[in-house]
């Protein structure tokens, strides 16, 4: 491949006009900024861009030869649709960057409505890592993809070598423990949703790590999901023969100082590498000084292998703010969530009940939840440990008990899909033709664009689609979804005007353990003492949990793909306000981590409800057999916080 000072993208962010200033005459190629709503940096009024001076930025930036990208990144809530179009309109028209960087599927439906021509970059929040994903967003003109944070540089070169689209890396800065787009603890907890720009970052907080069965402190509080800042100084070479074209430093809320020295050090390097491959060396002056200067210490992330126990901070000592403290989750019947509950009106009657959906991860659950009236039933995808992943035999009798109970069967897939796991769904599609499956759920752009070639069945779009919004349902419908789930940040009067406007069923995860991040980090080969993959591989049988300072317990659970689901403290209960969701298309119990007996009885009280029976003699059962306390989620704040605040 042959190399020139154009061959890379040297990308800074800037979140004042000093830091912008900043960016350019250190030698940034593009620059992102965000205007003042609409973006993932929203926390401090005195940062991002007017629309006026979005203008001048874009004129002064193109002066100097630099590209201009506007973040529009965030999930975008009913209420702000109005003024997103209007935001379009007046970036195509007065503004006009060089690209908009976006998460919602909204945003990418808007502009193809409005026939606005600006290239358009999938942002890190879409949460891509395969093929397929990329192949479909390729077709609504996606010309970049920022990658997920969790691939590999060999999987970034492989991504880049089969689809030729341009690849953007983050290599320098703060980086989310979670995946992408996959974390919803803060906007559960505060009403402030990371995927909104408002994250309070819950994964800086200290926490033990503890046996979930028996309270045994394993190792005692630290920082473990304190991740260190990503830092790519030393490997601009892996980069750039990995295909990545664009670098990208983190840290649009930085001082100008801060992103001159950043970007001025990478540049140099940068270029040093380019003007001579084979001669190259690292500058070792330049080294010493980026890292004598570091907020936190450095990482490489998943760039070469899964980081360990030396990529995070578990001291915090270098940490340079913690925006939130752990509080105690509310309880189910939270006096505000009640007094939300009693001022907002119903969803409005559609003429029918909802059906009653339940998640299940075994056969006897499916026998428990079809004889205690679910409507349709999830198998398959993720199992946590130690239970077994789904055999064909377990799949075939879960359709045949459920079909003569009357009950529908969704075959559910991984919400995470790497090429691998598509290769293997696909080798499944040939495997249970013969099974009688009434759909199949799917977690992603790529799983979707697999499901719908390989099997004919309807296409259910799952909740790590964090479809917020009418317009973002609609882009899943022309896809080829039938059904999409409601994002759990959603407040709800926010969740009512999905329902009410989607022109798709919308599902609403009611009742059951909720999972607050997604991590592919090996949490128990770093903080479980003793284990060892060969010496004690069952060690990972085991349930532990986090155990913040507030004394919530956060249970750890390990699927069989190798990622680590973190829950919140208490399971989600709707059940004093089911009155409220009886128009609804469908209401989810997730029951992947409760034991048949729990599933069932939690089956049985919500067929009650639903139907209007009384359900107060099995309810006090159900607190006492669940494995957690029950809460109430994101519903005891009116709104989840908008960019745009009225």
């Amino acid at each position: 491949m042959a190399l020139a000072r154009n061959s890379v993208e040297l990308l800074a962010p800037a979140g004042t006009w000093d830091a912008f200033i900043a960016a350019v005459e250190s030698g940034a190629d593009a620059v992102y900024l965000g205007g003042k709503h609409f973006n993932m940096r929203v926390h401090r009024d005195d940062f991002n861009f007017d629309d006026e001076t979005l203008k001048k930025v874009v004129q002064v930036a193109h002066s100097s030869g630099v590209k201009i990208y506007v973040t529009l990144n965030n999930l975008i809530s009913p209420e702000e649709l109005p003024s997103l179009e209007d935001y379009l309109k007046t970036l195509a028209a007065e503004i006009k960057p060089d690209a908009i960087l976006v998460q919602d599927f909204a945003v990418v439906n808007l502009i193809r409505r409005l026939k606005i021509e600006i290239p358009i970059h999938a942002s890190v929040m879409m949460n891509t890592h395969n093929f397929p994903a990329v192949e479909t967003l390729k077709n609504f003109g996606i010309t970049r993809i920022v990658v997920g944070r969790e691939m590999s540089l060999r999987e970034v070169s492989l991504l880049k070598e089969r689809t030729g689209i341009e690849v953007e890396y983050f290599m320098h800065g703060d980086m989310c423990v979670a995946e992408s787009g996959q974390c919803i603890h803060s906007g559960v907890v505060f009403g402030q949703s990371g995927n909104r720009g408002r994250c309070l970052k819950p994964c800086r907080w200290a926490y033990k790590l503890i046996d979930e069965s028996t309270g045994e402190i394993l190792n005692d509080t630290s920082h473990k999901l304190a991740l260190n800042d990503m830092c790519m100084f030393r490997n601009i070479p892996d980069l750039i023969q990995a295909g990545v074209y664009s670098f990208k430093i983190e840290g649009r809320m930085r001082p100008p100082e801060f992103i001159r020295r950043i970007v001025s050090t990478y540049r140099k390097e940068i270029d040093a590498y380019l003007a001579d491959p084979t001669g190259y060396e690292i500058d070792k002056d330049a080294w010493k000084n980026l890292y004598e200067n570091r907020v936190r210490d450095f990482t490489t992330t998943f760039a070469f292998q899964k980081p360990d126990i030396s990529d995070f901070g578990l001291t915090g000592e270098r940490e340079p703010r913690f925006f939130s403290k752990p509080v105690v989750e509310p309880n189910f019947d939270d006096a505000t969530a009640k007094e939300i509950f009693d001022s907002e009106r119903a969803i409005k009657n559609s003429g029918k009940k909802p059906e009653l959906t339940v998640r299940v991860s075994d056969v006897e659950s499916v026998k428990a939840v079809v004889k205690n009236g679910a409507d349709k039933i999830y198998i398959g995808g993720e199992v946590f440990r130690p239970k077994k992943s789904w055999k064909l035999e377990d799949l075939k009798e879960a359709v045949n008990l459920a079909h003569v109970a009357g009950a529908k069967v969704i075959l559910n897939t991984p919400r995470t899909t790497v090429d691998k796991d598509l290769n293997e769904l696909e080798e499944l599609a040939a495997s249970v033709k013969d099974i009688k499956f009434d759909g199949i759920s799917v977690g992603n752009i790529g799983a979707l664009s697999v499901a719908k070639k390989y099997f004919d069945l309807p296409i259910y779009a799952d909740l790590s689609f964090n479809i917020f919004n009418p317009l973002a349902a609609d882009f899943l419908k022309n896809l080829g979804a039938v059904q999409v789930t409601a994002s759990q940040e959603l407040s709800f009067s926010q969740l009512r005007t999905l329902a009410e406007n989607s022109n798709l069923p919308v599902e609403v995860i009611i009742h059951g353990s909720v999972e607050s991040m997604i991590c592919d980090h090996d949490f128990i080969k770093m903080y479980v003492p003793g284990f060892d993959k060969f010496a004690t591989p069952e060690l990972l049988n085991r349930h532990y949990a986090l155990e913040d300072t507030a004394g919530e317990i956060h249970s750890l659970r390990l699927d069989n793909f190798g990622r680590t689901h973190i829950y919140f403290g208490k399971d989600l209960c709707l059940l004093p306000y089911v009155e409220k969701f009886v128009s609804a298309a469908s209401l989810r119990i997730e029951a992947q981590d409760y034991s048949p007996e729990v599933a069932g009885l939690a089956t049985k009280i919500y067929r009650a409800a639903i139907d209007g029976k009384d359900f107060s003699p099995d309810f006090e059962e159900l607190e006492k057999i669940s494995p957690r306390k029950f809460g109430c989620g994101v519903y005891r704040f009116k709104q989840s916080r908008n960019s745009i605040e009225s």
